[in-house]
C-alpha cells in the first residue's frame, strides 16, 4: 500500500482546511509514492523518534505536532529541527503531522480525552467549522469541527475524586487546579493542549469543570466556586492522539503495521 493512501485516510478524518491559520499541519518531509513499510505514531518528532522509526522498519512517521512549525531559512544542522529534518530525508522517512485539524475534528483529540475519562454525549463548544472531503467512492462527506468539547458523567464526582481520576487516567504527577469546587462535577469542558482561551465559554455554558493542558497564571483568578479548573500538562493531555492515528489507519488501511512510539518526548520534567 502506498504512503499516499495512508495520508489520504488521515486527512479525510481531519481535513487540512480545519487547521488554524498559524499552523503547519500536513506533509512535512518525504515522498508518498513509496510503499508503506510501517507507521510510527507519536506526539512530537525528534532525532530519537526518527531513529526509532528506522530501527522498527517504519518509513512513515505520523505526529500530532508538526516538525516544521516555523519557517526554515536554511538546512545546516544548527538546531534540533534542522537536524531532524535532515535525518528524516537521509533515511527516506516521510513525516505527516495532524495538529489543530486533529484537535478540532469530530472524533479527534478532545473526543479522545472525553472517552478516556468515561464522559458521555460529547458536543462541540467554542468556534465551530466544517470541511468537505471526497470519499474513496467519490461521495462528498462533511467533517464537523469545533474548538472544544463538553461532555458529562451520568454519576457526578466530588472535586477531589475528579482530580484523582485525572491523575490516574493521564498518569500525571500533579494537577494544577484552582480552589476545589464544593459541588458535584458532572459537566466537563475539554480543550487539549493550550486551551485557556475557552475558559470563559466553558463558564457561560454552565460547565462544572474545565480541563486543559496548559493555562496562563492570571487566568486562574476570579473563578473560585464558579468552575473547577484542572490543568494536566500539554503533552499529557494529548498523549492519546497516537491511538486516534492507529484506529484510523487500522480501519481505513488494513494491513499497514502501526507502532506507537515508545519515546516520551515531553520536554517538561516534574521533580
Amino acid at each position: 500500500m502506498k504512503i499516499a493512501k495512508v495520508v489520504n485516510a488521515l486527512e479525510q478524518f481531519a481535513p487540512l482546511p480545519l487547521q488554524e491559520d498559524y499552523d503547519n499541519a500536513g506533509l512535512q518531509t518525504g515522498l508518498t509514492e513509496a510503499d508503506v513499510s510501517g507507521a510510527l505514531l507519536c506526539l512530537d518528532v525528534t532525532e530519537a523518534v526518527v531513529d526509532e522509526a528506522v530501527a522498527k522498519g517504519c518509513n512513515l512517521i505520523v505526529s500530532h505536532h508538526p516538525l516544521i512549525f516555523h519557517k526554515l531559512r536554511r538546512l545546516c544542522g544548527e538546531d534540533d529541527v534542522q537536524r531532524t529534518v535532515m535525518k528524516a530525508i537521509e533515511k527516506h522517512i516521510t513525516i505527516l503531522s495532524l495538529h489543530t485539524n486533529m484537535d478540532a475534528a469530530e472524533g479527534g483529540v478532545n473526543f479522545k480525552i472525553a472517552e478516556k475519562l468515561g464522559l458521555e454525549h460529547p458536543t462541540f463548544f467554542g468556534k465551530r467549522q466544517s470541511a468537505e472531503v471526497k470519499t474513496s467512492d467519490g461521495q462528498l462527506r462533511t467533517v464537523a469541527a469545533g474548538e472544544g468539547v463538553i461532555a458529562e458523567w451520568t454519576e457526578p464526582l466530588a472535586a477531589d475524586d475528579f482530580i484523582i481520576r485525572l491523575k490516574q487516567t493521564f498518569d500525571v504527577e500533579c494537577v494544577m487546579a484552582n480552589e476545589l469546587l464544593r459541588r458535584p462535577i458532572r459537566r466537563v469542558a475539554i480543550c487539549g493542549g493550550a486551551g485557556d482561551f475557552l475558559l470563559p465559554d466553558a463558564v457561560a455554558l454552565g460547565a462544572d469543570a474545565f480541563l486543559t493542558g496548559e493555562m496562563h497564571y492570571h487566568q486562574y483568578f476570579g473563578y473560585e466556586q464558579r468552575i473547577q479548573i484542572a490543568v494536566i500538562g500539554h503533552y499529557q493531555s494529548e498523549q492519546f492522539t497516537r491511538e486516534i492515528f492507529r484506529d484510523i489507519i487500522t480501519r481505513q488501511c488494513p494491513g499497514v503495521r502501526c507502532i506507537l512510539s515508545e519515546i516520551n518526548t515531553n520536554p517538561i520534567i516534574y521533580f
